[in-house]
């Protein structure tokens, strides 16, 4: 599968929102307002804060991403992820394929690797416009993928940022999506 070649990774740090994605089972089932935080690390790593709100309280979870082949100029990465969240004991380790993105890094269409079975668009805003959603629909299409199964995620405008706002510590969220609820 062909993806982005030589992304600058500078320009790609920094807060995106979810705008659609496949449901799958290490994101929280229906979640809102959902967004991935990237910061570049001195060691050319990249930290991952993901964040969704579930029922009213903001869950999360942090983790590593590299590039698959350091040699290589595709937009191959790997994200790892201690699970669960409230004991982080265990690596999981997952593709994070860039195969589209604007040249002013504003939208991205995001696979997890040769499987088709992740799918994720992502927008520096909250929102996108029916145009540019359509038109990452049907690169997504072009690639083989079945867009039937893309959920878009609601986002509020302002997204929040309070810290008020209940966190879920105990990782009930993470047991609950290998439950399918």
């Amino acid at each position: 599968m062909e993806v982005v070649k030589n992304l600058d990774l500078k320009r790609f740090m920094g807060r995106w929102y979810e705008i659609a994605s496949f449901p799958n089972f290490f994101q929280p089932k229906n979640g809102e307002n959902t967004r991935a935080t990237y910061t570049l690390k001195e060691d050319g790593t990249v930290h991952v804060l993901n964040e969704t709100y579930k029922d009213g309280k903001k869950v999360s979870i942090e983790g590593t991403a590299y590039k698959a082949d350091p040699n290589s100029d595709e937009a191959k990465l790997k994200v790892k992820f201690y699970v669960p969240p409230f004991l982080p004991i265990i690596p999981v380790t997952g593709d994070y394929w860039v195969l589209y993105i604007d040249d002013d890094y504003q939208y991205v269409l995001v696979g997890g690797g040769p499987t088709k079975k992740f799918l994720w668009i992502l927008c520096r805003q909250t929102h996108m416009d029916d145009e540019t959603y359509n038109f990452l629909l049907q690169k997504a299409k072009d690639l083989g993928y079945d867009v039937s199964k893309l959920h878009k995620t609601p986002q509020s405008d302002p997204p929040p940022e309070a810290d008020d706002i209940p966190k879920d510590t105990k990782g009930i969220w993470w047991i609950k999506s290998l439950l399918g609820k």
